[in-house]
């Protein structure tokens, strides 16, 4: 059932990249933003934003990692509503780049299960118009660079562009 689920995931017109379950890495997330929140927070837990429109999954971070951008590295994990802060060990099926003000951004893709091909699709339909909306935002505060979707990767390629979270390390250099 696995073998069939994952070759319809790399059948997509999306291009996933799916690794085997017994290969996905394995990663801790804390959640920021419950799914169906309006309030959207940085690492340090201070509201960043308020949503018109409830997040359609729990998102968080992995505390153990910082991505391309400078901050936590992100995660959105599938599945019923998480409590904020809530800490969970989840396999990372994939990830979706973003482009914010011209800096990379991964976001790994986290469940349980392997993901469906149509959530595969719902997950990247949210960040096409997540950047999107993210452009906007940075438009009316004047924050210039290239906001933009840049589709799938897979996790591993994502965890190895993000480096280990050094004990120094106090937030990120520049302002979200």
């Amino acid at each position: 059932m696995h073998s069939a689920r994952i070759s319809a995931i790399q059948a997509t017109p999306v291009g996933v990249q799916a690794e085997i379950e017994a290969s996905a890495p394995e990663v801790e997330v804390l959640i920021e933003v419950p799914r169906g929140s309006h309030l959207k927070r940085d690492s340090s837990g201070r509201v960043s934003f308020v949503s018109p429109l409830p997040c359609p999954y729990n998102y968080g971070c992995v505390p153990t990692h910082v991505g391309l951008e400078g901050d936590l590295l992100d995660a959105l994990v599938l599945g019923p509503r998480l409590a904020l802060g809530t800490r969970i060990r989840l396999k990372a099926w994939g990830a979706i780049t973003l482009t914010d003000r011209g800096l990379s951004d991964d976001k790994l893709v986290c469940s349980a299960t392997s993901p469906t091909p149509a959530e595969c699709e719902r997950v990247l339909r949210f960040f096409r118009f997540y950047a999107r909306c993210k452009g906007l935002i940075n438009y009316v505060r004047a924050r210039p660079g290239r906001n933009a979707c840049d589709g799938w990767t897979t996790a591993a390629n994502a965890l190895a562009r993000a480096r280990p979270r050094d004990p120094s390390w106090t937030g990120p250099s520049i302002e979200f």
